[in-house]
């Protein structure tokens, strides 16, 4: 899912929105975080995977003909009746960014981290019924706990990512729980998909999906090695 990164202009409007909307979140934030270290990341990974598991039914709903994937006819009709108040062009701007693949329909995978980008775009708004409907106050705990940990790496604030935030933020916090040098610098190639050295939300979000894994049990083998 990660090796079709396509060209940077077609992410550059949706990263600049995210960066901007980063930034916000971090300056109101309390600078209080859970997270601490690699492994602090890595015990949350089941939670995170149970939310994810909840968003099956929602995207098979929406799968009409059962393909695998919701294309635009299908990815419309599931925001409206999530009443997502967004725009065409602003919906055809997510399902561009998030069809990584270029396969012209977006996978679960691709549908999490779609709906996890209208969350965090929407919230907080300035109209209380431009909200996403979920009715899953587990779901909306999974999105603001990858946001939190996304604001806990970006050290200094400016909405993306670098190494040293990474490094920082690992091992700064927390001297006597440090994260190995190996495994933070292997994460963050995996998150650096253009290799600028900055790593967007996006490209954040896409990467810890991959990380967390959702299909099976046998994607415990996809947490990254914390080096115990």
């Amino acid at each position: 899912m990660l090796c079709n990164c396509g060209s940077p202009n077609k992410y550059k409007k949706l990263d600049l929105k995210l960066e901007k909307k980063m930034i916000e979140m971090k300056r109101s934030s309390s600078g209080q975080s859970n997270f601490k270290s690699i492994d602090s990341i890595i015990l949350r990974f089941p939670q995170f995977r149970d939310g994810f598991r909840n968003l099956r039914g929602v995207f098979e709903q929406y799968d009409e003909d059962s393909n695998g994937t919701i294309d635009r006819k299908e990815l419309n009709k599931c925001l409206e009746e999530l009443q997502v108040g967004m725009t065409k062009e602003e919906v055809e701007d997510l399902f561009r960014s998030c069809d990584i693949d270029g396969s012209e329909g977006i996978q679960f995978k691709e549908f999490i981290a779609l709906l996890c980008l209208i969350y965090l775009l929407m919230k907080p708004s300035s109209s209380p019924d431009n909200t996403l409907k979920m009715d899953s106050q587990q779901l909306e705990a999974t999105f603001d706990t990858i946001v939190e940990l996304f604001l806990f790496l970006d050290k200094n604030g400016d909405g993306k990512l670098n190494k040293k935030d990474m490094m920082k933020a690992l091992n700064e916090t927390s001297p006597w729980e440090r994260s190995p040098a190996r495994v933070t610098r292997t994460r963050f190639k995996e998150m650096d998909w253009d290799k600028n050295g900055k790593v967007s939300f996006r490209e954040f979000l896409f990467a810890f999906i991959n990380w967390v894994g959702i299909e099976t049990d046998d994607d415990e083998e996809e947490i990254p090695d914390s080096g115990k």
